[in-house]
């Protein structure tokens, strides 16, 4: 471990985008130390989601969440290649069983294309049948560049990229306190147990912290309101199938937004996705909570069930068995619009040298290269 002392930045949180951070910031040749409060890495949001490369057509063309997905799905390829990290280009159908919800595939299509995203286009119901037979639907968005990956051989990846750069990670120390010093930044940690605090002196830190990161950015003196930070959690079931060959897909299957959502909305919608060891999931779907309970209500089954027969026949309730939860740190509130990340290094709120990474739900893990690409550039001037 390099004297904590003499650090140039700290990362706080080891999920992707804290290691994505971590690697370019490490290959800009400056010192970092990723402080993590769990005992490994991508324990949250990370690992508690569908594991889908996505193209790049949910938000409007001008947002971080777009550009950020787009320039970090063309790295996140090419990088998982390189480095013999699973992943596969499955193709996504978006499917509209009724004339209103057309208007959401026309609006997809239409902030795809406008955001660079190559290859799609709107299907009729026979040529969706023919790319997914089992799909019913009068009409489907083909999105050929969406993909699966191993979230958390990505997530290693990025540690050993960063490792060789000379980064170093801290685990199972939690960040506890942070206050501007002369020279930048002083982060008290603490591990779990502790009587004391380790004091870390550095010149930028990164607010990475995930489902945490609107807790960091307050500790470190922002009004959390003032500037619309404060996260809303909102939870996440997935259910799997049992037999996994009973839904033999060869695409990612989602609903059409319903076009009075604006696609701010909680979620994507119950959709149906094959990861990388060819396991079937459906969800998740949008609960917002007030405390991060991970379990998953075996009960739901049916609800889960009902919501992808309407574009996919067939599928019964008692096909399906309670898997996994996670939360997704939104900034939008249940009802309310599009929330953009905030990927924002604070001068300007008098917070020099602190980089905020706060709200990155999905496309988050696509975007995280293009992220940390981003939070290299901003740590420049500091």
């Amino acid at each position: 471990m390099k004297d904590l002392q003499g650090v140039d930045v700290l990362v706080v949180g080891a999920g992707v985008v804290g290691l994505a951070s971590a690697s370019a910031l490490a290959r800009s040749g400056r010192s970092v130390l990723v402080v993590e409060r769990h005992a490994g890495i991508a324990r949250e949001v990370t690992s508690r989601n569908s594991q889908v490369i996505h193209a790049g057509i949910y938000a409007p063309p001008e947002s971080l969440k777009a550009s950020l997905c787009v320039r970090g799905r063309e790295l996140l390829y090419d990088w998982l290649s390189e480095r013999r990290v699973a992943c596969r280009k499955l193709g996504k159908l978006v499917v509209a069983v009724e004339e209103a919800e057309m208007a959401g595939l026309e609006t997809l299509l239409a902030q795809g294309r406008a955001s660079g995203v190559p290859g799609l286009e709107i299907l009729d119901a026979r040529a969706a049948k023919r790319r997914e037979p089992r799909v019913a639907g009068i009409g489907a968005l083909y999105s050929p560049e969406t993909g699966i990956l191993d979230a958390s051989g990505f997530a290693l990846s990025l540690l050993a990229d960063a490792q060789t750069h000379g980064a170093d990670l801290l685990l199972r120390h939690e960040v506890v306190s942070m206050g501007l010093h002369p020279s930048g930044w002083r982060v008290g940690v603490r591990s779990p147990g502790a009587d004391s605090v380790q004091t870390v002196d550095c010149e930028v830190v990164v607010n990475a912290a995930g489902l945490a990161s609107d807790g960091v950015a307050e500790m470190a003196g922002l009004d959390l309101d003032a500037r619309c930070y404060r996260q809303q959690p909102c939870k996440g079931s997935y259910f799997a199938l049992r037999r996994p060959e009973d839904l033999d897909l060869q695409h990612l299957v989602y609903p059409a937004p319903p076009a009075s959502s604006g696609l701010g909305g909680g979620g994507l919608g119950i959709h149906v996705t094959r990861d990388w060891l060819g396991e079937v999931r459906l969800g998740p779907d949008a609960e917002y909570v007030g405390e991060h309970d991970f379990r998953v209500e075996a009960t739901k089954a049916g609800q889960f069930a009902e919501a992808a027969r309407r574009y996919l026949p067939g599928i019964r309730a008692d096909w399906l068995v309670p898997d996994f939860a996670g939360i997704r740190p939104k900034l939008a509130g249940a009802g309310e619009g599009f929330r953009d990340f905030v990927i924002r290094e604070e001068s300007e709120s008098g917070h020099p040298g602190l980089i905020n990474c706060i709200g990155v739900e999905s496309p988050g893990l696509t975007a995280a290269l293009a992220i940390g690409e981003r939070v290299a550039s901003q740590a420049q001037g500091n």
